[in-house]
C-alpha cells in the first residue's frame, strides 16, 4: 500500500459551532482523493463540565491495521513508548485512540476548557503520492517541509500586505 505524506492537525475551538461542515468538506477531499482522514478525534466540552467524543475515520479495516502499526509506531515515540510498543497498540487499534486518550500520555479532557472544543485530525496528503513518486524515480529526497505563513509571502511580493493579515486573522480567529 502506497501512503502519502501524513500530517497531524491540533485544532482548538473557543467557541464552537459545528454544523458539520469541517466533517463534510473533509469527505469533499475524500472523494476527489486528495486527502484521507486516517483518525479524527474530536472533544467538545459544554459548560457544566459535559463531554462530546466524536471519532471517525476513512480507512477500511485492513488499512486501519497497517496504517495502525505505523502511527502507533508513531505516536509511541511521542508518548515515551518504544517503537514496536506503540506499534504493536496501533495494530490492536485506532491509531489515536488508543495512545491520545490514555490518561498518561495526554489527559485531553482535563486540558479543554468549557465552553471549548479540540479537534485532532490525522491527515494522509493522497494528491501527494504521484508527485512524491516522480521525485523518487529523479533520484530526490526531501530534505525539509514547512507551511509558509502568509506574512512571509509579503516579503518576496507573493501577497499584499493587508490580504496577508487579514489571513492570519481568519486563520487565528478559525484555527
Amino acid at each position: 500500500m502506497t501512503i502519502g505524506p501524513v500530517q497531524m492537525l491540533v485544532l482548538g475551538f473557543d467557541h464552537p459551532d459545528f454544523q458539520g461542515g469541517i466533517l463534510a468538506e473533509l469527505e469533499r477531499l475524500r472523494e476527489d482523493d486528495r486527502v484521507r482522514v486516517i483518525d479524527f478525534l474530536a472533544v467538545q466540552k459544554a459548560v457544566g463540565g459535559e463531554v462530546s467524543v466524536l471519532k471517525a475515520s476513512q480507512v477500511d479495516t485492513a488499512e486501519r491495521a497497517e496504517f495502525g502499526a505505523v502511527v502507533g509506531a508513531l505516536v509511541g515515540i511521542a508518548t515515551g513508548r518504544t517503537a514496536e510498543e506503540g506499534a504493536a497498540v496501533g495494530a490492536e487499534s485506532t491509531p489515536l485512540e488508543e495512545d491520545l486518550l490514555d490518561e498518561e500520555a495526554w489527559d485531553a479532557l482535563a486540558d479543554i476548557p468549557e465552553g471549548t472544543a479540540a479537534a485532532l485530525v490525522l491527515l494522509e496528503h493522497r494528491w501527494a503520492i504521484p508527485l512524491h513518486d516522480a521525485v523518487a524515480r529523479a533520484g530526490g529526497i526531501r530534505l525539509a517541509s514547512e507551511f509558509v505563513s502568509p506574512l512571509d509571502l509579503v516579503d518576496v511580493g507573493l501577497v499584499a500586505a493587508q490580504e496577508a493579515e487579514a489571513i492570519v486573522a481568519m486563520s487565528e480567529d478559525t484555527i
